[in-house]
């Protein structure tokens, strides 16, 4: 029960996660307010309508703005930082907006947060970051590590920051799905690599785990969830079975396989029922934290190409059509 009553703060707030973590956390939670912060107007406005609820309160402003923020967090009790320039291309092409919003960003908000005393703080992170082939997965790796440090000044303030990192998220506004149903309108799909993998998860249980993870943080941590793969030619045969699949190469920047996990994070790793913690190396951690877990072994790596948990084609047409979209 811990968010009963509570004051909320979502930065980007606006997007598919701020916007389905609104849905579930009024539904299921029952908090006192939702403030929403984001620089989309027109997202906002057509938020409002979409809810019609007066526990939600809209704030207009940007991440990169520390004063606007401050503001937004006066009172509150948890933030949600989920606010980032997430499109690789975009972030390539415009690599300093990229670093403004990513990782200046990320530091806006955690010091904001510290300044005005807000005990639950959590980041929302991506595969992306472990290893980073592009821009995009080096910002956020910058801004994974800035949370995880930020509980040496947070401390002080009992102010707990942690993060949750995680893999694609299924017909989001950045996923594949949607240009795959696109392009199936022309009779051919495009695949970088039909060697290539993919980490999966739907909004929904991505958003639950975000929740759970605030619920049981301790301050420090990187949170990853066990999750399924799917090989990327799989995911286009499922989305347009009836069009020819064009290999077409990799893209600058782009990945053969994800990693959520590297070895080198493994002896800094423990198993929890769902989830995977990674536990920081840094004097503010106690010992005790997390005792409940499970070390992995020493030479672990969480990757997509070797995972146990893989999804069928007719499971993925499931989740998708669960969405709203027709696989």
């Amino acid at each position: 029960m811990i968010f009963q009553g509570k004051t909320i703060l979502v930065t980007g707030g606006a997007g598919s996660f701020g916007q389905k973590f609104t849905e579930l956390i009024l539904k299921e939670h029952d908090p006192s307010v939702v403030r929403i912060f984001d620089n989309n107007e027109l997202a906002l406005v057509e938020m409002e309508r979409r809810f019609a609820d007066s526990r939600i309160r809209f704030f207009l402003g940007d991440v990169r703005d520390k004063n606007r923020l401050e503001r937004a967090m006066a009172d509150v009790d948890i933030v949600v930082h989920a606010a980032a320039l997430k499109h690789i291309p975009v972030c390539e092409y415009n690599p300093i907006e990229a670093v403004r919003t990513n990782i200046e960003g990320a530091v806006n908000v955690i010091d904001a947060a510290i300044d005005q005393g807000v005990p639950l703080v959590m980041n929302i992170g991506t595969d992306k970051s472990v290893q980073s082939a592009n821009l995009y997965g080096a910002t956020k790796m910058g801004a994974e590590r800035l949370f995880v440090q930020g509980n040496v000044y947070g401390a002080r303030k009992n102010v707990r920051l942690g993060s949750a990192r995680y893999g694609n998220v299924i017909a989001s506004s950045g996923s594949v799905i949607p240009l795959f149903m696109e392009q199936r309108k022309t009779g051919e799909v495009t695949v970088t690599d039909e060697r290539m993998t993919r980490f999966w998860i739907s909004l929904d249980e991505g958003v639950r785990f975000v929740i759970r993870c605030i619920e049981r943080m301790h301050g420090g941590e990187v949170f990853v969830p066990k999750v399924a793969s799917m090989k990327l030619l799989d995911l286009a045969q499922t989305i347009a079975p009836e069009a020819k699949v064009k290999i077409v190469g990799i893209r600058p920047g782009e990945k053969l396989h994800e990693t959520l996990i590297t070895e080198e994070e493994a002896r800094r790793t423990k198993e929890i029922d769902d989830a995977y913690v990674i536990t920081p190396e840094f004097s503010f951690w106690k010992e005790e934290n997390w005792k409940e877990g499970k070390q992995v072994p020493a030479d672990f790596s969480y990757r997509s190409d070797q995972n146990s948990q893989t999804i069928t084609k007719e499971d993925m047409k499931k989740m998708v059509d669960a969405m709203g979209h027709e696989a």
